[in-house]
């Protein structure tokens, strides 16, 4: 049974802080947006980790890196429905080693996530626009050393979550929170819950400079190109427009009302009510965060030729859709033009030795 004390109204500010926050805006919103974010998530994410594992009869860089975007987003589903299973029941029954993993996954989820796209936006930007440099010889042992690199960057700052209690007790309730009153907390876990928050801001705006970097560099190639691999450079193109889309959609709320709960907790400490409220919409806002695990399988279909014939092709007969179809003729007709070629290269060498053996007879 819910204890009185979870519908209890906040306490007045005490003095040089404020009260913990609760969970009654989220509590209510939060739930729904999960809910959908993980049945999305989970159906278009077995399907593509089910595509990359039995489907691909060959591997690239850039399936390597979306290959590793899967395992991020499988990373936010799991920790998922602890979280909605704690909000439906205003109440965290999982204990704090969960509670620590819980959370330490979630926000890895996010830094991984939002690190990945910006390496597939970027090797599909030296693709087209740079396509003699050497980051194009990348072969999948420099991938698979970049994805490590990737990971323990966006991991590194997140291990000390780990080593703090996150468990906010309240009367019968159990509340597991990475975010606090300011009275309460010692002054590591403040510390901690800053970094989180710089790291935020960053980790948003770095990666936002770069994935426009790369689209107008690509838009302004797509304008001087007029023949040749135009169609290339208009497919890395929606590659890009798609990840900002989603990169937008899916972090930008987040990051605004972080930089909002920062402002307010730095030069107006004793407005309670707007740490409360900033503090409050951010955490709902993390719901717009794991819609990217749902929404990432349509980069895969714009950024991976091979993922999108591979899924087209695994589809009923008439579900197919067409780029399949023309993907794996103009793959047979590759082939075909290739074993011609061999075939001529063999029968002249065969040609050539008949003729040595004539004139040496």
């Amino acid at each position: 049974m819910m204890s009185q004390n979870a519908t209890r109204p906040l306490a007045p500010a005490a003095p040089g802080g404020c009260p913990p926050v609760g969970i009654q805006l989220e509590g209510l919103i939060l739930p729904p947006i999960l809910i959908v974010d993980v049945i999305l998530g989970l159906l278009g994410n077995v399907v593509a980790l089910w595509i990359f594992s039995f489907k691909l009869k060959s591997w690239n860089p850039n399936n390597l890196f979306l290959f590793n975007l899967v395992i991020a987003d499988f990373l936010a589903l799991v920790s998922l429905p602890l979280r909605i299973d704690a909000l439906l029941r205003r109440h965290w029954v999982f204990g704090d080693v969960m509670c620590r993993i819980n959370l330490f996954l979630m926000f890895s989820n996010r830094s991984a996530s939002i690190a990945l796209m910006t390496v597939v936006a970027f090797y599909r930007y030296f693709k087209v626009v740079h396509p003699h440099h050497r980051v194009n010889r990348m072969t999948k042992h420099h991938a698979a050393l970049v994805s490590a690199f990737v990971w323990l960057l966006v991991i590194s700052p997140r291990i000390p979550m780990l080593a703090y209690n996150h468990i906010k007790v309240s009367g019968n309730t159990t509340q597991c929170f990475f975010f606090t009153s300011y009275k309460e907390a010692s002054k590591a876990k403040i510390i901690l819950v800053g970094m989180h928050r710089i790291l935020t801001v960053l980790e948003f705006f770095i990666p936002l400079a770069m994935l426009v970097f790369c689209s107008v560099r690509i838009f302004r190639f797509l304008q001087k190109r007029q023949l040749g691999n135009r169609d290339k450079v208009q497919k890395a193109m929606r590659v890009c427009v798609a990840i900002v889309a989603v990169f937008m959609l899916c972090f930008f709320p987040t990051t605004l009302t972080t930089i909002g709960v920062w402002a307010v907790r730095s030069y107006r400490p004793q407005d309670c009510k707007s740490f409360y409220v900033f503090t409050q919409i951010n955490i709902v806002s993390l719901g717009l965060n794991f819609l990217n695990s749902a929404l990432d399988p349509i980069i895969y279909v714009f950024s991976s030729t091979m993922f999108r014939t591979a899924l087209c092709a695994s589809l009923p007969h008439f579900l197919r859709c067409q780029q399949a179809a023309g993907d794996q003729e103009a793959s047979s007709s590759q082939t075909q033009s290739t074993v011609q070629q061999e075939l001529k290269s063999v029968d002249g060498d065969k040609g050539s030795e008949d003729m040595d053996k004539h004139q040496h007879t």
